[in-house]
């Protein structure tokens, strides 16, 4: 009897904690389907940009459009990092699914950095890291970035997305 009680138990909890799950990501997913038009673009932020173009113009590679709307996902990203003093790739299949829903994207990549100081500093880390280096040279045709400081520490976030369009 006592290994039925906790047999219902835990499948009571299994269904609680999956019911509650399931609707905060059904909502989540509709309040971020929307295409963002405007974003407003920092100074680092356009340096970026346009490093990572020149970069890839003078390996012979297209130059990449700006997309606002990837720019506001990269922004999320970056107040996420900040709001959880990390540096990572939490939700990015979250971001891509977005991309793809949105905009009708085929592929998607991410570079995120964290405490650089300058556009050539982390530019130069992101080239110096195959995997960073492979998405900043990779068959895209858009991209999107986001250069956000912690108010705490002073320290520079960066999500910078790519996507094939």
């Amino acid at each position: 009897m006592k290994k039925l009680f906790q047999t219902i138990f835990l499948l009571a909890v299994v269904y609680i904690f999956g019911s509650c799950s399931s609707d905060s990501v059904e909502s989540n997913n509709m309040s971020n389907s929307e295409l963002v038009t405007e974003y407003n673009y920092n100074t680092s932020e356009l340096e970026v940009l346009e490093l990572i173009n020149e970069y890839r113009v003078s390996i012979g590679l297209n130059s990449l459009k700006t997309v606002n709307h990837i720019s506001f996902k990269s922004e999320e990203h970056d107040n996420y990092m900040i709001a959880n003093k990390v540096v990572n790739h939490n939700d990015f299949v979250a971001r891509s699914e977005n991309i793809i829903a949105v905009l009708g994207a085929k592929k998607v990549g991410e570079n995120v950095a964290y405490d650089y100081q300058s556009p050539q500093g982390v530019l130069k880390a992101w080239l110096d890291s195959p995997s960073h280096k492979q998405n900043i040279e990779g068959d895209y045709t858009h991209f999107g970035i986001a250069v956000k400081i912690d108010a705490e520490t002073g320290k520079k976030y960066y999500t910078n997305i790519f996507a094939k369009i």
